[in-house]
């Protein structure tokens, strides 16, 4: 199991590293001078050397690449050029609304799946499996800021459930600020369970083929208990590594749902550092957002392995 774990952590390290250079180097070669594209093409020749001294496009790239990296490796994301605040504060600020939306859509994905994926295994062939495997496959092929914008039209403009957009701020209460997200979060949810439920009705199928299933029916266990204490604890391990791999998802439909639903969140953030060509924040925001998902899918492979009493010696 060490030897494991020291496997995990120098493929984090690489993965990471390896990630620096590809968000640096992609974000170098964008067409354009961010210089002058900020100041605008009427821009005097001394101020734009001056603004393109301050983000470092003087510097050879290597030297650019190794000053950023030695920065990330003490915290230091840079400062913002639009907004003149550093890049870690605008992060954190924005993480108080897309961590609390990326945990909820979480929750609710799971909700959704889990109970789906049941239903589908234990009506297998019949009218449940074929209505999950529907929703499964409607689910899989809708995408989510699709799904956003039916939600408001039903939950905010027909029925006034839920706000259209706009967040109030947890100083509002907690009330009025999940309210706010529930729909973003649900948009987010409803593809990650069509595929959850899938992967729930397969691991589901294959645990009631084992011996020890068949152990327990022998014995006069009764079906839903079956269903509950025996096959489903058991396929949990691949539940668990797909519904990891589905952070990298979310994270990347946040920052469509973000724009939909006007959420300060760090996928808006992204979205106008972008439109602002604002490349120190662009670039910290998203080696942060690989970080976080390199992370998220370490913990959920070490989880497994600690789940899995099979031996390590062939784990990779």
């Amino acid at each position: 199991m060490l030897a494991f774990l020291l496997r995990r952590l120098v493929s984090l390290t690489v993965t990471v590293w390896l990630a620096t250079i590809v968000v640096f180097t992609v974000l170098q070669l964008v067409p354009g001078d961010p210089a002058l594209l900020m100041l605008g093409i009427d821009a005097q020749p001394d101020t734009l050397a001056v603004l393109r001294s301050q983000m470092g496009l003087d510097q050879p790239i290597l030297t650019r690449y190794l000053h950023w990296a030695g920065g990330l490796a003490r915290g230091d994301l840079g400062v913002s050029l639009t907004y003149a605040r550093p890049v870690a504060d605008l992060v954190a600020e924005r993480l108080a609304v897309t961590l609390p939306l990326s945990l909820l859509s979480l929750v609710l994905s799971t909700m959704l799946a889990l109970p789906l994926g049941l239903l589908a295994a234990a009506r297998r062939g019949r009218g449940g499996d074929w209505a999950v495997l529907g929703f499964a496959q409607l689910g899989v092929s809708m995408p989510s800021f699709w799904i956003a914008i039916l939600l408001i039209l039903l939950f905010s403009l027909t029925l006034h459930w839920f706000p259209a957009g706009g967040f109030p701020g947890w100083s509002a209460g907690i009330g009025p600020a999940l309210q706010a997200l529930v729909l973003p979060a649900l948009a987010l949810a409803v593809p990650e369970a069509a595929i959850l439920a899938r992967v729930t009705r397969t691991a589901v199928l294959d645990t009631l083929g084992e011996d020890h299933i068949r152990t327990a029916r022998a014995k006069g266990v009764g079906r839903m208990a079956v269903l509950l204490r025996h096959a489903l604890p058991n396929a949990l391990i691949p539940v668990a590594t797909v519904l990891g791999l589905q952070i990298s998802f979310l994270v990347a439909g946040a920052v469509v749902v973000e724009n939909v639903f006007t959420l300060p969140g760090l996928g808006r953030l992204l979205y106008q550092a972008i439109g602002q060509r604002d490349l120190i924040v662009v670039q910290g925001v998203v080696v942060l957002l690989a970080l976080f998902v390199v992370l998220v899918n370490a913990l959920v492979d070490i989880a497994c392995a600690l789940a899995d009493p099979r031996p390590k010696g062939g784990a990779s």
